[in-house]
């Protein structure tokens, strides 16, 4: 019966999970354990289209096989995203509606004289928010 335990303690910690990246390069989900990804499309504006898009992600996110795909290394482009620094707030003991603004404080400041920065930001924040709501995050 131990090691049955420690073999489920093992396969909780080792679990995969959907994760939102938003990066310069790429916006969608991704797996926590793998390559795998579904990518947001482009035109893809709609907070209800939005929903149905994470609710397809989810679905295919369950269907798909880690084995299929290479594992997950660290990447460069995670110091460009948004989310990650939100997420770091909330598991500081933020509720995510706090962490949210004080986030966008934070990036107002760092980037007070680009714009385009600033719009992906607020962008990020309110679609990290929805997905919270929605209970995706």
């Amino acid at each position: 019966m131990d090691a049955n335990a420690d073999h489920r303690a093992l396969q909780a910690k080792t679990a995969r999970q959907l994760i939102w990246t938003s990066n310069h390069s790429f916006h969608g989900w991704t797996c926590s354990q793998c390559e795998w990804n579904y990518e947001l499309p482009t035109l893809l504006n709609d907070p209800e289209a939005k929903t149905a898009y994470d609710r397809l992600a989810a679905a295919k996110f369950k269907d798909h096989k880690c084995a299929d795909h290479l594992a997950r290394l660290g990447s460069a482009d995670d110091a460009d995203s948004f989310t990650p620094r939100i997420r770091k707030l909330v598991t500081q003991g933020f509720k995510p509606k706090d962490a949210v603004e004080l986030f966008l404080q934070e990036i107002a400041l760092e980037y007070r004289n680009q714009p385009k920065v600033l719009a992906q930001a607020k962008t990020d924040a309110e679609d990290f928010l929805r997905r919270v709501r929605a209970g995706l995050i």
